[in-house]
C-alpha cells in the first residue's frame, strides 16, 4: 500500500474523484484543501454533475483516506434561488459530522471583490471555510500571528503579588506584548482576475481562490513533507502551494483541461 501511494505522490491525476479516492489507501493524507463544485454556481465543462447524494459517498472516502488528526478545509457557499438559501454549506458540514469529523472551526473567506447585487439583499461577499478534524482535534496546529496589536512592543505585567518580608505588593512577571497576535476567524482576501493569481493560464478555469487562501491554510494544518490532497483540484492553485511550502501533493479533477492547466502552474513553479 506505501507503494500504491508513493506513487500517486506529486501527481496530476485527471479521473472521477470518488474513484480515484478509493485508490488511495486509508490514513494516509495529512490535509485536504479543496472547494466542492457547490449547487450549480459554476459550469465546469459540463462535466460537474453534484447533488448531496453524490456528495455523500465522496465525504465518507474522504474520511477513510485521512490520517487521525488529519484535517480537512471544505471551502463551500450556498446559492439563492427564488429568495431561498439552498444551505448546501450547512447540510454538507452536518454530514462531515454525523460521519466522525469533528467540526474544528467555521472560517470566513471574506472577498474584496464581490459578485452582482441581488434585488432587495445586501451584497454576498463571502463563503464558509470549514476546518474538519478525524478522531479529536488536528495534529498540527501552526496559528497564523498576523493581527496587529495595538499596544505591541509595550511593556505589561503579570500577577500583583505581596513580598513575604514587608508585606508590599510587587509585579511579578513583566513581560512585552508581541507586535503581533493570532488572527482571527475572518480571513480577508483580494480575489478574481489578477488579485488572486499572477497565473494567466489559471483563469482559464471559471472558479479559482486566493493562492494565498490555500497557503495560509496548508502553513496552519501542515508541516513540510505533509501529503496534501486536492481531490476537486481544479485550476491546481493548492497543489502548487503545497509544492511552494514544501509538500507533497496529489490532484484529481475529472477534466482534461483543468489538469493541463494545474500541471503547467506546478511546472512553471519548478517542479
Amino acid at each position: 500500500m506505501i507503494n500504491t501511494l508513493e506513487k500517486k505522490l506529486n501527481t496530476i491525476i485527471c479521473g472521477d474523484c470518488l474513484k480515484e479516492l478509493k485508490k488511495l489507501p486509508e490514513n494516509s493524507i495529512d490535509l485536504i484543501v479543496t472547494s466542492p463544485p457547490y449547487d450549480d454556481l459554476r459550469t465546469y465543462n459540463d462535466s460537474a454533475i453534484w447533488n448531496h447524494e453524490i456528495f455523500k459517498p465522496i465525504a465518507r472516502q474522504i474520511y477513510r483516506v485521512m490520517k487521525p488528526g488529519g484535517t480537512v478545509v471544505w471551502v463551500v457557499g450556498d446559492k439563492t434561488e427564488n429568495g431561498n438559501k439552498s444551505l448546501t454549506s450547512f447540510k454538507q458540514c452536518l454530514y462531515f459530522q454525523e460521519i466522525g469529523f469533528n467540526i474544528f472551526d467555521t472560517i470566513i473567506y471574506e472577498k474584496t471583490g464581490s459578485g452582482p447585487p441581488h434585488p432587495n439583499r445586501y451584497f454576498n461577499t463571502f463563503e464558509y471555510m470549514f476546518v474538519l478534524s478525524k478522531d479529536g482535534k488536528p495534529k498540527t496546529i501552526n496559528l497564523l500571528r498576523d493581527k496587529k496589536n495595538k499596544h505591541g512592543g509595550k511593556s505589561t505585567f503579570g500577577e500583583v503579588t505581596r513580598r513575604e518580608k514587608d508585606g508590599s505588593l510587587t509585579n511579578k512577571g513583566k513581560k512585552i506584548v508581541n507586535d503581533f497576535g493570532v488572527r482571527t476567524n475572518i480571513w480577508k482576501y483580494a480575489n478574481g482576475k489578477g488579485f488572486s493569481t499572477k497565473d494567466k493560464i489559471a483563469y482559464e478555469h471559471p472558479a479559482i481562490f486566493p493562492e494565498k487562501l490555500a497557503e495560509d491554510h496548508i502553513i496552519s494544518w501542515s508541516n513540510e513533507g505533509d501529503i496534501v490532497l486536492d481531490p476537486f483540484g481544479g485550476s491546481g492553485t493548492t497543489c502548487k502551494m503545497a509544492v511552494k511550502n514544501n509538500r507533497k501533493f496529489i490532484y484529481i479533477d475529472k477534466v482534461p483541461e483543468y489538469c493541463e492547466i494545474a500541471r503547467k502552474r506546478i511546472e512553471h513553479h519548478g517542479n
